[in-house]
Protein backbone atom coordinates (compact mmCIF):
# COMPACT_ATOMS: atom_id res chain seq x y z
CA UNK A 1 0.00 0.00 0.00
CA UNK A 2 1.81 3.08 -1.26
CA UNK A 3 -0.93 5.54 -0.38
CA UNK A 4 0.41 6.56 3.11
CA UNK A 5 3.67 7.62 1.48
CA UNK A 6 1.88 9.97 -0.91
CA UNK A 7 1.51 12.80 1.70
CA UNK A 8 5.32 12.90 2.01
CA UNK A 9 5.55 13.35 -1.74
CA UNK A 10 2.93 16.12 -1.53
CA UNK A 11 4.92 17.69 1.34
CA UNK A 12 8.04 17.78 -0.80
CA UNK A 13 6.18 19.27 -3.76
CA UNK A 14 4.50 21.91 -1.58
CA UNK A 15 7.81 22.78 0.11
CA UNK A 16 9.73 23.06 -3.15
CA UNK A 17 6.99 25.19 -4.79
CA UNK A 18 6.69 27.83 -2.07
CA UNK A 19 5.08 26.44 1.10
CA UNK A 20 1.94 28.46 1.88
CA UNK A 21 2.30 30.18 -1.50
CA UNK A 22 2.36 26.84 -3.37
CA UNK A 23 -0.33 26.09 -5.99
CA UNK A 24 -0.09 22.33 -5.31
CA UNK A 25 -1.99 22.29 -2.01
CA UNK A 26 -4.72 20.32 -3.86
CA UNK A 27 -2.47 17.23 -3.81
CA UNK A 28 -3.35 16.60 -0.15
CA UNK A 29 -7.14 16.33 -0.72
CA UNK A 30 -6.45 14.24 -3.81
CA UNK A 31 -4.34 11.81 -1.78
CA UNK A 32 -7.10 11.65 0.87
CA UNK A 33 -9.73 10.87 -1.80
CA UNK A 34 -7.55 8.13 -3.31
CA UNK A 35 -7.05 6.61 0.16
CA UNK A 36 -10.83 6.68 0.77
CA UNK A 37 -11.45 4.90 -2.54
CA UNK A 38 -8.74 2.27 -2.29
CA UNK A 39 -8.54 1.63 1.46
CA UNK A 40 -11.01 1.04 4.28
CA UNK A 41 -12.82 4.12 5.60
CA UNK A 42 -10.66 4.57 8.72
CA UNK A 43 -7.57 4.92 6.53
CA UNK A 44 -9.04 8.02 4.91
CA UNK A 45 -9.07 9.77 8.31
CA UNK A 46 -5.56 8.53 9.14
CA UNK A 47 -4.24 9.80 5.80
CA UNK A 48 -6.03 13.13 6.41
CA UNK A 49 -4.35 13.42 9.83
CA UNK A 50 -0.97 12.54 8.37
CA UNK A 51 -1.48 15.07 5.56
CA UNK A 52 -2.35 17.76 8.14
CA UNK A 53 0.74 16.99 10.23
CA UNK A 54 3.05 17.07 7.22
CA UNK A 55 1.48 20.19 5.79
CA UNK A 56 1.64 21.98 9.20
CA UNK A 57 5.22 20.84 9.70
CA UNK A 58 6.27 22.27 6.31
CA UNK A 59 4.63 25.59 7.07
CA UNK A 60 6.12 25.79 10.61
CA UNK A 61 9.61 24.91 9.44
CA UNK A 62 9.39 27.48 6.64
CA UNK A 63 7.97 30.10 8.97
CA UNK A 64 10.71 29.73 11.56
CA UNK A 65 13.32 29.28 8.82
CA UNK A 66 14.48 25.94 10.15
CA UNK A 67 14.69 24.81 6.53
CA UNK A 68 15.28 27.02 3.54
CA UNK A 69 12.02 28.69 2.45
CA UNK A 70 10.94 29.34 -1.12
CA UNK A 71 7.99 31.50 -0.05
CA UNK A 72 7.59 34.90 -1.71
CA UNK A 73 5.54 36.28 1.21
CA UNK A 74 5.86 36.13 5.02
CA UNK A 75 2.44 36.12 6.73
CA UNK A 76 1.84 36.89 10.40
CA UNK A 77 1.67 34.09 12.96
CA UNK A 78 -2.12 34.29 13.29
CA UNK A 79 -2.50 34.16 9.50
CA UNK A 80 -0.27 31.07 9.42
CA UNK A 81 -2.34 29.45 12.18
CA UNK A 82 -5.51 30.29 10.24
CA UNK A 83 -4.09 28.70 7.09
CA UNK A 84 -3.14 25.56 9.03
CA UNK A 85 -6.52 25.18 10.76
CA UNK A 86 -8.48 25.91 7.56
CA UNK A 87 -6.55 23.14 5.83
CA UNK A 88 -7.14 20.88 8.85
CA UNK A 89 -10.88 21.41 8.50
CA UNK A 90 -10.65 20.93 4.75
CA UNK A 91 -8.68 17.69 5.07
CA UNK A 92 -11.09 16.27 7.64
CA UNK A 93 -14.11 17.35 5.55
CA UNK A 94 -12.63 15.75 2.44
CA UNK A 95 -11.87 12.55 4.38
CA UNK A 96 -15.42 12.42 5.78
CA UNK A 97 -17.17 13.20 2.48
CA UNK A 98 -14.89 10.91 0.47
CA UNK A 99 -15.43 8.09 2.97
CA UNK A 100 -19.19 8.65 2.91
CA UNK A 101 -19.30 8.73 -0.89
CA UNK A 102 -17.03 5.70 -1.19
CA UNK A 103 -19.23 3.78 1.25
CA UNK A 104 -22.31 4.54 -0.81
CA UNK A 105 -20.47 3.58 -3.97
CA UNK A 106 -19.45 0.29 -2.43
CA UNK A 107 -23.01 -0.32 -1.23
CA UNK A 108 -24.31 0.50 -4.71
CA UNK A 109 -21.73 -1.86 -6.17
CA UNK A 110 -22.94 -4.68 -3.92
CA UNK A 111 -26.57 -3.93 -4.81
CA UNK A 112 -25.65 -3.81 -8.48
CA UNK A 113 -23.87 -7.15 -8.17
CA UNK A 114 -26.91 -8.66 -6.44
CA UNK A 115 -29.23 -7.19 -9.08
CA UNK A 116 -26.94 -8.46 -11.82
CA UNK A 117 -26.97 -11.95 -10.28
CA UNK A 118 -30.76 -11.87 -9.99
CA UNK A 119 -31.00 -10.69 -13.59
CA UNK A 120 -28.74 -13.52 -14.73
CA UNK A 121 -30.84 -16.03 -12.78
CA UNK A 122 -34.01 -14.58 -14.34
CA UNK A 123 -32.45 -14.73 -17.79
CA UNK A 124 -31.42 -18.36 -17.24
CA UNK A 125 -34.96 -19.13 -16.04
CA UNK A 126 -36.50 -17.53 -19.12
CA UNK A 127 -34.07 -19.39 -21.38
CA UNK A 128 -34.92 -22.67 -19.64
CA UNK A 129 -38.63 -21.98 -20.09
CA UNK A 130 -38.19 -21.14 -23.77
CA UNK A 131 -36.01 -24.22 -24.35
CA UNK A 132 -38.35 -26.52 -22.40
CA UNK A 133 -41.73 -25.73 -23.97
CA UNK A 134 -42.89 -28.29 -26.51
CA UNK A 135 -44.35 -25.72 -28.90
CA UNK A 136 -42.20 -24.09 -31.52
CA UNK A 137 -41.30 -20.47 -30.72
CA UNK A 138 -39.92 -17.84 -33.10
CA UNK A 139 -39.27 -14.17 -32.31
CA UNK A 140 -38.65 -11.50 -34.91
CA UNK A 141 -37.77 -7.83 -35.03
CA UNK A 142 -40.03 -5.17 -36.47
CA UNK A 143 -38.53 -5.92 -39.89
CA UNK A 144 -39.82 -9.51 -39.72
CA UNK A 145 -36.38 -11.15 -39.53
CA UNK A 146 -35.93 -14.01 -37.08
CA UNK A 147 -34.00 -13.22 -33.89
CA UNK A 148 -34.61 -16.35 -31.78
CA UNK A 149 -35.64 -19.97 -32.44
CA UNK A 150 -36.16 -22.45 -29.62
CA UNK A 151 -35.14 -26.14 -29.94
CA UNK A 152 -38.75 -27.29 -30.45
CA UNK A 153 -39.06 -24.97 -33.48
CA UNK A 154 -35.75 -26.24 -34.87
CA UNK A 155 -37.00 -29.81 -34.54
CA UNK A 156 -40.36 -29.07 -36.18
CA UNK A 157 -38.76 -27.13 -39.04
CA UNK A 158 -35.80 -29.55 -39.27
CA UNK A 159 -33.37 -26.66 -39.54
CA UNK A 160 -30.70 -25.29 -37.23
CA UNK A 161 -30.75 -21.90 -35.55
CA UNK A 162 -27.85 -20.76 -37.73
CA UNK A 163 -29.97 -21.41 -40.83
CA UNK A 164 -33.02 -19.59 -39.48
CA UNK A 165 -31.74 -16.54 -37.57
CA UNK A 166 -31.67 -13.47 -39.78
CA UNK A 167 -34.05 -14.81 -42.45
CA UNK A 168 -37.54 -13.31 -43.02
CA UNK A 169 -40.11 -15.40 -41.17
CA UNK A 170 -42.69 -15.01 -43.94
CA UNK A 171 -40.39 -16.87 -46.37
CA UNK A 172 -40.55 -20.05 -44.25
CA UNK A 173 -44.21 -20.87 -44.85
CA UNK A 174 -46.33 -21.35 -47.95
CA UNK A 175 -49.29 -19.43 -46.50
CA UNK A 176 -49.50 -15.92 -44.97
CA UNK A 177 -48.87 -15.72 -41.24
CA UNK A 178 -51.64 -14.42 -38.95
CA UNK A 179 -51.86 -10.70 -38.30
CA UNK A 180 -51.40 -9.59 -34.69
CA UNK A 181 -53.97 -6.82 -35.16
CA UNK A 182 -56.79 -9.17 -36.20
CA UNK A 183 -59.41 -10.30 -33.63
CA UNK A 184 -58.19 -13.91 -33.94
CA UNK A 185 -54.40 -13.81 -34.44
CA UNK A 186 -53.99 -17.47 -35.32
CA UNK A 187 -54.05 -19.52 -38.51
CA UNK A 188 -53.03 -22.80 -40.10
CA UNK A 189 -50.08 -22.56 -42.46
CA UNK A 190 -48.18 -25.10 -44.54
CA UNK A 191 -44.45 -25.67 -44.39
CA UNK A 192 -42.47 -27.59 -47.00
CA UNK A 193 -39.45 -29.58 -45.89
CA UNK A 194 -36.34 -29.98 -48.00
CA UNK A 195 -37.34 -33.60 -48.77
CA UNK A 196 -40.52 -32.50 -50.56
CA UNK A 197 -42.80 -33.25 -47.61
CA UNK A 198 -45.35 -30.77 -46.28
CA UNK A 199 -46.33 -30.14 -42.70
CA UNK A 200 -49.32 -28.23 -41.34
CA UNK A 201 -48.76 -25.87 -38.39
CA UNK A 202 -51.17 -23.91 -36.23
CA UNK A 203 -49.49 -20.54 -35.68
CA UNK A 204 -50.40 -17.99 -33.01
CA UNK A 205 -48.98 -14.47 -33.32
CA UNK A 206 -48.42 -11.80 -30.65
CA UNK A 207 -46.52 -8.54 -30.34
CA UNK A 208 -43.38 -8.39 -28.19
CA UNK A 209 -44.04 -5.25 -26.12
CA UNK A 210 -41.84 -3.59 -23.48
CA UNK A 211 -43.75 -1.06 -21.30
CA UNK A 212 -41.20 1.74 -21.56
CA UNK A 213 -40.04 1.08 -25.13
CA UNK A 214 -43.18 -0.02 -26.97
CA UNK A 215 -43.34 -2.79 -29.58
CA UNK A 216 -39.93 -4.36 -30.25
CA UNK A 217 -41.02 -7.23 -32.51
CA UNK A 218 -43.32 -10.22 -32.86
CA UNK A 219 -43.64 -13.68 -31.31
CA UNK A 220 -44.91 -16.73 -33.23
CA UNK A 221 -45.81 -19.95 -31.39
CA UNK A 222 -46.77 -22.96 -33.46
CA UNK A 223 -47.72 -26.64 -33.12
CA UNK A 224 -47.58 -29.49 -35.61
CA UNK A 225 -51.06 -30.49 -36.85
CA UNK A 226 -49.83 -32.69 -39.71
CA UNK A 227 -50.72 -36.00 -38.08
CA UNK A 228 -54.06 -34.71 -36.80
CA UNK A 229 -55.08 -33.45 -40.23
CA UNK A 230 -53.94 -36.73 -41.79
CA UNK A 231 -56.08 -38.72 -39.37
CA UNK A 232 -59.04 -36.45 -40.08
CA UNK A 233 -58.63 -37.05 -43.81
CA UNK A 234 -58.43 -40.78 -43.21
CA UNK A 235 -61.62 -40.73 -41.14
CA UNK A 236 -63.44 -38.78 -43.84
CA UNK A 237 -62.08 -41.14 -46.48
CA UNK A 238 -63.19 -44.21 -44.54
CA UNK A 239 -66.69 -42.75 -44.22
CA UNK A 240 -66.84 -42.13 -47.95
CA UNK A 241 -65.46 -45.56 -48.73
CA UNK A 242 -68.03 -47.19 -46.48
CA UNK A 243 -70.84 -45.20 -48.10
CA UNK A 244 -69.69 -46.11 -51.58
CA UNK A 245 -69.33 -49.73 -50.55
CA UNK A 246 -72.90 -49.88 -49.31
CA UNK A 247 -74.11 -48.17 -52.47
CA UNK A 248 -72.13 -50.52 -54.69
CA UNK A 249 -73.45 -53.61 -52.94
CA UNK A 250 -77.02 -52.34 -53.25
CA UNK A 251 -77.08 -51.48 -56.94
CA UNK A 252 -74.48 -53.75 -58.52
CA UNK A 253 -76.71 -56.82 -58.73
CA UNK A 254 -79.70 -54.77 -59.84
CA UNK A 255 -77.72 -53.37 -62.76
CA UNK A 256 -75.93 -56.56 -63.78
CA UNK A 257 -79.09 -58.58 -64.49
CA UNK A 258 -80.64 -56.20 -67.06
CA UNK A 259 -77.17 -55.53 -68.43
CA UNK A 260 -76.73 -59.23 -69.14
CA UNK A 261 -80.08 -59.27 -70.96
CA UNK A 262 -79.08 -56.24 -73.03
CA UNK A 263 -75.74 -57.79 -73.97
CA UNK A 264 -77.43 -61.05 -75.00
CA UNK A 265 -80.07 -59.27 -77.06
CA UNK A 266 -77.48 -57.17 -78.85
CA UNK A 267 -75.43 -60.28 -79.61
CA UNK A 268 -78.50 -61.89 -81.21
CA UNK A 269 -79.33 -58.76 -83.21
CA UNK A 270 -75.77 -58.58 -84.57
CA UNK A 271 -76.38 -61.93 -86.31
CA UNK A 272 -79.31 -60.72 -88.45
CA UNK A 273 -78.17 -60.72 -92.11
CA UNK A 274 -80.43 -57.83 -93.15
CA UNK A 275 -78.53 -55.31 -90.97
CA UNK A 276 -76.38 -52.76 -92.73
CA UNK A 277 -72.94 -51.49 -91.67
CA UNK A 278 -74.30 -48.48 -89.81
CA UNK A 279 -76.56 -50.69 -87.72
CA UNK A 280 -73.70 -53.07 -86.98
CA UNK A 281 -71.53 -50.07 -85.97
CA UNK A 282 -74.21 -48.89 -83.53
CA UNK A 283 -74.57 -52.39 -82.10
CA UNK A 284 -70.77 -52.52 -81.67
CA UNK A 285 -70.92 -49.33 -79.62
CA UNK A 286 -73.66 -50.81 -77.44
CA UNK A 287 -71.59 -53.97 -76.95
CA UNK A 288 -68.43 -52.09 -75.95
CA UNK A 289 -70.27 -49.80 -73.56
CA UNK A 290 -72.02 -52.81 -72.03
CA UNK A 291 -68.65 -54.44 -71.47
CA UNK A 292 -67.26 -51.25 -69.92
CA UNK A 293 -70.28 -50.97 -67.64
CA UNK A 294 -69.85 -54.60 -66.65
CA UNK A 295 -66.19 -53.90 -65.79
CA UNK A 296 -67.24 -51.02 -63.55
CA UNK A 297 -69.79 -53.21 -61.79
CA UNK A 298 -67.16 -55.91 -61.33
CA UNK A 299 -64.92 -53.35 -59.62
CA UNK A 300 -67.89 -52.26 -57.52
CA UNK A 301 -68.41 -55.81 -56.34
CA UNK A 302 -64.69 -56.32 -55.68
CA UNK A 303 -64.69 -53.13 -53.63
CA UNK A 304 -67.83 -53.81 -51.64
CA UNK A 305 -67.30 -57.49 -50.83
CA UNK A 306 -65.63 -58.42 -47.56
CA UNK A 307 -62.11 -59.54 -48.48
CA UNK A 308 -60.48 -62.62 -47.06
CA UNK A 309 -56.82 -62.29 -46.09
CA UNK A 310 -54.25 -65.01 -45.55
CA UNK A 311 -51.51 -63.47 -43.41
CA UNK A 312 -48.14 -65.20 -43.45
CA UNK A 313 -44.51 -64.19 -43.15
CA UNK A 314 -43.63 -62.52 -46.46
CA UNK A 315 -40.59 -60.90 -48.03
CA UNK A 316 -41.42 -57.49 -49.52
CA UNK A 317 -38.29 -57.54 -51.68
CA UNK A 318 -39.42 -60.76 -53.35
CA UNK A 319 -43.00 -59.49 -53.78
CA UNK A 320 -41.77 -56.27 -55.40
CA UNK A 321 -39.34 -58.20 -57.60
CA UNK A 322 -42.10 -60.54 -58.84
CA UNK A 323 -44.31 -57.56 -59.69
CA UNK A 324 -41.55 -55.67 -61.49
CA UNK A 325 -40.58 -58.75 -63.50
CA UNK A 326 -44.13 -59.08 -64.85
CA UNK A 327 -44.29 -55.35 -65.50
CA UNK A 328 -40.97 -55.38 -67.41
CA UNK A 329 -42.21 -58.17 -69.72
CA UNK A 330 -45.42 -56.29 -70.38
CA UNK A 331 -43.64 -52.99 -71.10
CA UNK A 332 -41.21 -54.77 -73.43
CA UNK A 333 -44.12 -56.18 -75.44
CA UNK A 334 -45.97 -52.85 -75.52
CA UNK A 335 -42.74 -50.88 -76.17
CA UNK A 336 -43.65 -48.18 -73.67
CA UNK A 337 -40.13 -46.72 -73.50
CA UNK A 338 -40.20 -46.93 -69.68
CA UNK A 339 -37.22 -48.19 -67.65
CA UNK A 340 -37.32 -49.51 -64.10
CA UNK A 341 -34.66 -48.65 -61.53
CA UNK A 342 -34.39 -50.68 -58.33
CA UNK A 343 -33.09 -49.06 -55.15
CA UNK A 344 -33.21 -51.75 -52.52
CA UNK A 345 -31.30 -50.94 -49.32
CA UNK A 346 -31.30 -54.63 -48.35
CA UNK A 347 -31.88 -58.08 -49.79
CA UNK A 348 -34.74 -59.17 -47.52
CA UNK A 349 -37.58 -57.26 -45.84
CA UNK A 350 -39.76 -59.55 -43.75
CA UNK A 351 -43.26 -58.64 -42.66
CA UNK A 352 -46.61 -60.28 -41.90
CA UNK A 353 -48.83 -59.84 -44.95
CA UNK A 354 -51.08 -61.42 -47.56
CA UNK A 355 -48.62 -61.72 -50.43
CA UNK A 356 -51.23 -61.76 -53.21
CA UNK A 357 -52.99 -58.68 -51.87
CA UNK A 358 -49.71 -56.78 -51.47
CA UNK A 359 -48.77 -57.72 -55.03
CA UNK A 360 -52.10 -56.23 -56.09
CA UNK A 361 -51.06 -53.00 -54.36
CA UNK A 362 -47.67 -52.96 -56.08
CA UNK A 363 -49.22 -53.77 -59.47
CA UNK A 364 -51.68 -50.91 -59.08
CA UNK A 365 -48.84 -48.50 -58.32
CA UNK A 366 -46.94 -49.69 -61.39
CA UNK A 367 -50.06 -49.48 -63.55
CA UNK A 368 -50.66 -45.86 -62.52
CA UNK A 369 -47.01 -45.02 -63.19
CA UNK A 370 -47.18 -46.51 -66.70
CA UNK A 371 -50.36 -44.59 -67.50
CA UNK A 372 -48.75 -41.37 -66.23
CA UNK A 373 -45.71 -41.82 -68.52
CA UNK A 374 -47.32 -42.19 -71.95
CA UNK A 375 -44.23 -40.88 -73.72
CA UNK A 376 -41.77 -43.00 -71.76
CA UNK A 377 -39.83 -42.30 -68.60
CA UNK A 378 -38.37 -44.02 -65.55
CA UNK A 379 -40.02 -45.82 -62.66
CA UNK A 380 -37.87 -45.90 -59.51
CA UNK A 381 -38.77 -48.45 -56.84
CA UNK A 382 -37.14 -48.27 -53.41
CA UNK A 383 -37.29 -50.36 -50.22
CA UNK A 384 -35.70 -49.13 -47.01
CA UNK A 385 -36.11 -49.55 -43.24
CA UNK A 386 -37.58 -46.59 -41.38
CA UNK A 387 -37.89 -47.01 -37.64
CA UNK A 388 -40.18 -49.99 -36.96
CA UNK A 389 -41.50 -50.00 -40.53
CA UNK A 390 -40.51 -50.92 -44.06
CA UNK A 391 -41.03 -48.08 -46.53
CA UNK A 392 -41.66 -48.96 -50.18
CA UNK A 393 -41.73 -46.13 -52.73
CA UNK A 394 -42.80 -46.05 -56.39
CA UNK A 395 -41.65 -42.84 -58.14
CA UNK A 396 -42.49 -42.01 -61.75
CA UNK A 397 -41.43 -39.15 -64.04
CA UNK A 398 -44.91 -38.42 -65.33
CA UNK A 399 -46.98 -35.26 -65.41
CA UNK A 400 -47.63 -35.24 -61.67
CA UNK A 401 -50.75 -34.17 -59.81
CA UNK A 402 -52.10 -31.04 -58.18
CA UNK A 403 -52.38 -30.84 -54.36
CA UNK A 404 -56.15 -31.29 -54.64
CA UNK A 405 -55.74 -34.46 -56.69
CA UNK A 406 -53.10 -35.81 -54.32
CA UNK A 407 -55.32 -35.31 -51.29
CA UNK A 408 -58.25 -37.22 -52.85
CA UNK A 409 -56.30 -39.81 -54.83
CA UNK A 410 -57.42 -42.76 -52.65
CA UNK A 411 -61.10 -41.80 -52.69
CA UNK A 412 -63.46 -43.68 -55.02
CA UNK A 413 -64.10 -42.31 -58.53
CA UNK A 414 -60.97 -40.13 -58.51
CA UNK A 415 -59.34 -41.60 -61.63
CA UNK A 416 -57.08 -39.20 -63.54
CA UNK A 417 -56.83 -41.50 -66.55
CA UNK A 418 -59.23 -41.99 -69.43
CA UNK A 419 -61.18 -45.21 -69.12
CA UNK A 420 -60.37 -45.75 -65.44
CA UNK A 421 -63.09 -46.54 -62.91
CA UNK A 422 -61.41 -44.68 -60.06
CA UNK A 423 -61.68 -47.67 -57.72
CA UNK A 424 -58.18 -49.15 -58.06
CA UNK A 425 -56.48 -46.95 -55.46
CA UNK A 426 -59.56 -47.11 -53.22
CA UNK A 427 -59.12 -50.90 -53.15
CA UNK A 428 -55.39 -50.36 -52.47
CA UNK A 429 -56.33 -48.24 -49.48
CA UNK A 430 -58.60 -51.01 -48.16
CA UNK A 431 -55.81 -53.58 -48.47
CA UNK A 432 -53.25 -51.39 -46.70
CA UNK A 433 -55.75 -50.59 -43.96
CA UNK A 434 -56.31 -54.31 -43.38
CA UNK A 435 -52.52 -54.74 -43.06
CA UNK A 436 -52.41 -52.02 -40.39
CA UNK A 437 -50.14 -49.96 -42.65
CA UNK A 438 -50.03 -46.51 -44.15
CA UNK A 439 -50.15 -45.33 -47.75
CA UNK A 440 -49.97 -41.86 -49.25
CA UNK A 441 -48.95 -39.99 -52.40
CA UNK A 442 -46.55 -37.09 -52.96
CA UNK A 443 -46.60 -35.12 -56.18
CA UNK A 444 -46.24 -31.75 -57.84
CA UNK A 445 -47.52 -30.77 -61.29
CA UNK A 446 -44.84 -31.51 -63.87
CA UNK A 447 -42.54 -33.27 -61.36
CA UNK A 448 -43.89 -36.81 -61.33
CA UNK A 449 -45.53 -38.64 -58.44
CA UNK A 450 -44.44 -40.93 -55.61
CA UNK A 451 -46.65 -43.54 -53.94
CA UNK A 452 -45.36 -44.60 -50.51
CA UNK A 453 -46.35 -47.71 -48.58
CA UNK A 454 -45.35 -48.46 -44.99
CA UNK A 455 -45.75 -51.85 -43.36
CA UNK A 456 -44.60 -53.02 -39.96
CA UNK A 457 -41.25 -54.79 -39.83
CA UNK A 458 -41.10 -58.35 -38.62
CA UNK A 459 -38.51 -58.93 -35.89
CA UNK A 460 -37.01 -62.31 -36.85
CA UNK A 461 -35.23 -62.83 -33.52
CA UNK A 462 -38.46 -62.22 -31.63
CA UNK A 463 -40.29 -64.80 -33.74
CA UNK A 464 -37.53 -67.38 -33.20
CA UNK A 465 -37.65 -66.91 -29.43
CA UNK A 466 -41.44 -66.98 -29.45
CA UNK A 467 -41.40 -70.15 -31.52
CA UNK A 468 -39.01 -71.80 -29.06
CA UNK A 469 -41.14 -70.90 -26.04
CA UNK A 470 -44.28 -72.03 -27.84
CA UNK A 471 -42.64 -75.33 -28.69
CA UNK A 472 -42.02 -75.88 -25.00
CA UNK A 473 -45.73 -75.35 -24.48
CA UNK A 474 -46.53 -78.09 -27.05
CA UNK A 475 -47.45 -75.56 -29.77
CA UNK A 476 -46.43 -75.92 -33.38
CA UNK A 477 -44.57 -73.20 -35.32
CA UNK A 478 -47.68 -72.83 -37.46
CA UNK A 479 -49.68 -71.81 -34.41
CA UNK A 480 -47.04 -69.23 -33.50
CA UNK A 481 -47.11 -67.84 -37.03
CA UNK A 482 -50.90 -67.69 -36.92
CA UNK A 483 -50.68 -65.71 -33.69
CA UNK A 484 -48.25 -63.27 -35.32
CA UNK A 485 -50.57 -62.93 -38.32
CA UNK A 486 -53.52 -62.20 -36.03
CA UNK A 487 -51.52 -59.44 -34.35
CA UNK A 488 -50.56 -57.95 -37.71
CA UNK A 489 -54.19 -58.00 -38.87
CA UNK A 490 -55.39 -56.25 -35.75
CA UNK A 491 -57.31 -53.65 -37.73
CA UNK A 492 -57.09 -49.92 -38.21
CA UNK A 493 -54.57 -47.70 -39.90
CA UNK A 494 -51.58 -46.99 -37.75
CA UNK A 495 -51.04 -43.31 -37.02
Amino acid sequence: MATPGCPEFSKSVVHETGGWDSSFNFLYPLVIIVAAVLLPRVWAHLVAALAFLLYGTVLELNYYEVVPSYCTTHPALKALQAIIFVNLFAFLAVAYLAGLLTGKLRQARVQLKDASGALEDLQVLHENIIHSISSGLITTGLDGRITLVNPAAQKLLERSAAELVGTPVKDLFLDPLPNTESPQPHAEVRFELLKNFRKTFRVRAATMTVPERGVLGFVYAFDDLTEIRRLEREVRMQDRLAAVGRLAAAIAHEIRNPLTSIAGSVSMLSGIPEMNDEHRHLLGIVTRESQRLNSIITDFLAYSRTKQYHFVRADLVQLVEDTLTLMEHRMAVEKTGITIERRFALTKALTIADGDKIKQVFWNFCENAVRAMRGGGKLTVSIEPLGDDWQVGFTDTGAGMSPQQTEKIFEPFQSNFEGGTGLGLAIVYQIVQAHEGRVWARSKPGQGATFVLRLRRLDAEKIVSTSASSANASETPAAVLAHQAAVAAGGGVRG
